[in-house]
C-alpha cells in the first residue's frame, strides 16, 4: 500500500468513526465505537512511526487528518463525560445538539490558519523543483476539497501554469525565486505568488 493509499484509509476511518459516534450518542447504539478507534490510533501511530517516509503534501495532508481527528476526540470526550455522568445542563443539551456544527466551524477556522502558515512553497523553475510543485498542487487540491469545491486541475496543467507564471515573475522582478502560498479567503481557496530574492 502506497503512503497516499494509507493517508485515504486513516481519512475514511476518521469519517467514520465520526459518523459511529454520531450513532452512539443519538441512541442508536449501545456502546461507543471502541474498535473503529483502535484502528484509526494503529493508523495514526503506523504513519507517524518514522518507518514511512512524507513528503511535505503528504505531511500536510496528515496533519490536517491530525487536527480533524483531535477536535473530534475532545468533543467526543466531553459527550461521553455527559452521558457517563446524567448531567443536565443547559449547556450540556447544546453541546449535545450543536457540539459538531460548533467543532466543524472551529476547525474550518483551524484549516484557514493552517493554510496560510505551512502551505508556503518556493520555486525557482517546475524543472529543478518538481517535489515542490507536486507538493503545492497536492496542498491547493488539499484545501480546494476541505472548502467543499471541486478540483478538476491536473497536475501536468499545474506545473505548466507553476512554469510560465515563475518564469514571469522572475523576469519581471529579477528575482531567483517565486513563493507560492495556498490561502483562504471568503471561503474561496486562493494560490498567492510573490518574488523572493
Amino acid at each position: 500500500m502506497t503512503t497516499d493509499e494509507e493517508l485515504s484509509v486513516l481519512e475514511e476511518l476518521v469519517r467514520r468513526l465520526k459518523v459511529e459516534y454520531d450513532i452512539y450518542f443519538g441512541g442508536g447504539s449501545k456502546k461507543p465505537p471502541q474498535d473503529t478507534e483502535w484502528k484509526v490510533k494503529n493508523q495514526f501511530k503506523r504513519l507517524s512511526d518514522g518507518t514511512t517516509r512524507l513528503n511535505s503534501g503528504q505531511r500536510f495532508r496528515f496533519t490536517t487528518i491530525q487536527q480533524r481527528y483531535a477536535l473530534y476526540n475532545a468533543l467526543w470526550q466531553q459527550k461521553l463525560q455527559i452521558k457517563e455522568e446524567g448531567y443536565r445542563r443547559p449547556q450540556d443539551a447544546i453541546l449535545g445538539i450543536q457540539g459538531l456544527r460548533d467543532e466543524q466551524q472551529h476547525e474550518a477556522e483551524l484549516a484557514r490558519k493552517h493554510h496560510r502558515r505551512d502551505s508556503t512553497f518556493a520555486v525557482a523553475d517546475s524543472e529543478s523543483s518538481p517535489h515542490q510543485v507536486e507538493a503545492l498542487f497536492q496542498a491547493l487540491s488539499e484545501a480546494r476539497r476541505n472548502a467543499g469545491g471541486k478540483d478538476n486541475a491536473s497536475l501536468e496543467s499545474f506545473k505548466k501554469f507553476v512554469q510560465q507564471k515563475t518564469a514571469q515573475l522572475r523576469k519581471e522582478y529579477n528575482c531567483q525565486t517565486v513563493e507560492y502560498s495556498v490561502e483562504l479567503q471568503d471561503g474561496q481557496v486562493k494560490l498567492k505568488a510573490k518574488p523572493k530574492a
